[in-house]
């Protein structure tokens, strides 16, 4: 990936002085990655401004979980993860800390056939005003919170023998 050069698209790539990429933006959507390793070395080595991405495109891949690395890119605002291998609802949760997502797409992963799916993405990120290229309605934030509060219980909290 450090050797190969972009693709060149309808607008000329913009480089630094010192001939990193000038970029907000990264599509690495229709390959076979399983995994991230070492996704934030490489982005570091390959952009002059990591963090200013603002979307990530990695759509039609073999990833089998959300990456906590996506959680580094605090400016993130579009999140393509559509066409993967995602299983577990609980996986979105590690976006929660991501304030300014807005564009999010997990549908083709296995998790989308998990009962309450779009109510508890919606519950998780409240702030999404897109969510699998479709957008996000008054009545889905509704939906969404009355769904967690009918299906996410707040964890009791244990008395110690020291508070008697």
């Amino acid at each position: 990936l450090l050797t190969e050069e972009p693709r060149a698209g309808l607008k000329p790539i913009h480089r630094s002085e010192g001939g990193r990429l000038l970029t907000q933006a990264i599509w690495l959507n229709n390959n076979t990655l399983g995994e991230l390793t070492q996704f934030t070395e490489t982005v570091g080595k390959l952009l002059e401004y990591p963090e200013d991405i603002y979307w990530i495109d990695l759509s039609f891949n073999d990833l089998p979980i959300i990456d906590p690395v996506l959680t580094s890119f605090y400016n993130l605002r579009h999140l393509n993860l559509h066409g993967n291998a995602i299983q577990q609802l609980s996986e979105v949760d590690k976006l929660a800390v991501l304030p300014h997502l807005r564009n999010l797409t997990l549908h083709g992963n296995p998790v989308e056939e998990e009962k309450g799916y779009r109510s508890y993405v919606l519950s998780t990120l409240p702030h999404l005003k897109s969510f699998d290229f479709s957008g996000v309605t008054k009545l889905d934030r509704t939906t969404a919170a009355v769904w967690r509060r009918m299906n996410i219980r707040p964890k009791k909290v244990r008395k110690r023998r020291d508070d008697y």
